[in-house]
């Protein structure tokens, strides 16, 4: 009887004993691709503003988003120096008959390791225009906040629609 319980009580320590040799494993390795711990890292680049059409209140804005890091980070609010009103994230989507219609997005992922370009055909920018109105050329200054890194400043150049690529 004495070494059965013996061989039991291995067995029941074993089980533990290898489940934690088998996190461990994977710790480590999660460890060793140097992502273990890093914190999302944010790049706001590529920022074009479609110049509007006269009269027309509102124009879309584009940026190529890329996180670097180990954690995923969500984008959270835009805002954009110079112009009255709020930016808004918005989701453009197709209908049957090939009709668009866009809705508003109150935050967007971006996974680590990913990047997010946004496009006429999906995720973009709904940017009051000002007053003043804008020139092809002109640079706008906006700040994308991101519920982990927190705000990132980056510039984005107006375009006349038709001579960007958003690939």
């Amino acid at each position: 009887m004495d070494r059965r319980r013996l061989w039991e009580g291995a067995i029941a320590a074993l089980v533990p004993v290898a489940a934690c040799s088998v996190a461990l494993a994977g710790l480590t390795a999660w460890a060793g691709t140097g992502r273990a711990g890093s914190p999302a890292r944010i790049e706001v680049t590529e920022g074009k503003v479609l110049l509007p059409s006269a009269g027309v209140p509102e124009t879309a804005a584009f940026f190529h988003i890329a996180n670097t890091g180990g954690a995923a980070d969500t984008l959270v609010r835009i805002t954009a120096r110079d112009v009255s009103g709020e930016v808004t994230l918005s989701r453009h989507r197709m209908r049957q008959g090939n009709a668009a219609y866009g809705s508003e997005v109150d935050s967007v992922s971006v996974a680590a390791g990913d990047t997010l370009a946004m496009s006429p055909s999906g995720l973009d920018l709904t940017v009051p225009v000002p007053s003043g109105g804008w020139r092809s050329g002109d640079l706008v200054s906006f700040t994308l906040e991101f519920r982990r890194s927190g705000p990132v400043e980056s510039l984005a150049v107006v375009v006349r629609p038709g001579t960007v690529s958003f690939q």
